[in-house]
């Protein structure tokens, strides 16, 4: 289950964890459990309902139940149950590392990586390799299960991701997030051709209301997002090379985006066809630039990782279509 970086989260004891949320003005009159279910984007609605049966979510201090209305300045507090003691073993996995020093490590995700634990992925993970590497050197403010995690790409997107060593450098780092202040660019394949250079997609995204799995545009009571595209190249007419900038940071952004002005990411079965006609391993989406002011020099850092060759030999061979 995800704690998300943007919320004020606390340790109620060396395992239980509470997270504090205030209810924005967007949310005003909406469900207490699709609330939670919007701010919590890795927590199912059955187990928000689950806690909120046990009495673990307050509002304003007070139990509620799962068809309790929100209201716009509510403080709402959600009591984690205590985790099992975790079971995550270094593992030694190569992993690329762009950038290394006392309080952050910058990696190069390859393609496959799943960044943390979670039910199906149990080992293997990003999480594994920063433990066999790092050691005890890892940030705790996200709980046992993502040590050293403040923010993550998907499991077949590459490039560019920092994790942090110390709770100082992640809470740093975390602010940077939340006031969306971090430089993030990557570069995608997709189809259709472009017929304008760049541009801008503005939407809410939230949960898919039929497809609880996927996230959806335009959703009622979603959070704001916002993309910032550029063409880099149009392809045979029928594909095209694209740099795609965030300003926010919603899960699937990119691929929402893209998907909803009909440009869909080539690989992307989830958001776009079923078909995958050059039978990739998932989108072809690469977080080419992550750009930073560093939590102890206060200088700002800019790290890119180079295309995969996945990325660049698919671009060779759609150039000759």
């Amino acid at each position: 289950m995800m704690i998300p970086m943007d919320d004020d989260l606390t340790k109620a004891s060396d395992q239980e964890q509470i997270i504090e949320l205030l209810v924005d003005e967007e949310y005003d009159k909406l469900r207490i459990d699709k609330y939670l279910a919007t701010q919590l984007d890795d927590m199912s609605r059955s187990y928000i309902q689950k806690l909120i049966g046990e009495d673990r979510v307050l509002v304003d201090g007070k139990a509620v139940k799962s068809n309790f209305r929100v209201l716009s300045g509510q403080s709402v507090t959600l009591s984690l149950p205590e985790l099992k003691e975790a079971q995550i073993a270094p593992e030694d996995i190569p992993v690329d590392i762009i950038y290394e020093d006392s309080d952050i490590i910058v990696i190069n995700k390859h393609k496959g990586l799943v960044v943390h634990p979670a039910p199906g992925h149990e080992s293997g993970t990003l999480v594994n390799a920063l433990l066999y590497h790092c050691k005890d050197n890892l940030s705790g403010i996200n709980g046992v299960l993502r040590p050293g995690i403040v923010h993550r790409i998907d499991r077949d997107t590459t490039g560019v991701l920092v994790a942090c060593k110390n709770d100082t450098a992640h809470r740093y780092i975390a602010e940077q997030l939340k006031a969306h202040s971090i430089t993030r660019r990557y570069q995608a394949i997709v189809y259709n051709a472009f017929k304008t250079d760049s541009g801008r997609v503005e939407t809410t995204i939230g949960r898919h209301p039929r497809d609880r799995k996927k996230m959806a545009a335009g959703v009622i009571n979603g959070r704001k997002a916002a993309t910032n595209y550029k063409l880099l190249e149009n392809l045979s007419g029928k594909y095209a090379y694209v740099e795609c900038e965030l300003e926010t940071g919603r899960t699937h952004q990119i691929r929402v985006h893209l998907s909803s002005i009909n440009h869909p990411i080539l690989g992307d079965t989830v958001y776009g066809p079923d078909k995958n006609p050059f039978h990739l391993e998932g989108q072809a989406l690469h977080a080419g630039v992550l750009g930073l002011i560093h939590p102890r020099t206060k200088e700002y850092m800019e790290f890119s990782a180079p295309l995969p060759v996945y990325f660049t030999d698919l671009l060779t061979k759609l150039r000759k279509l």
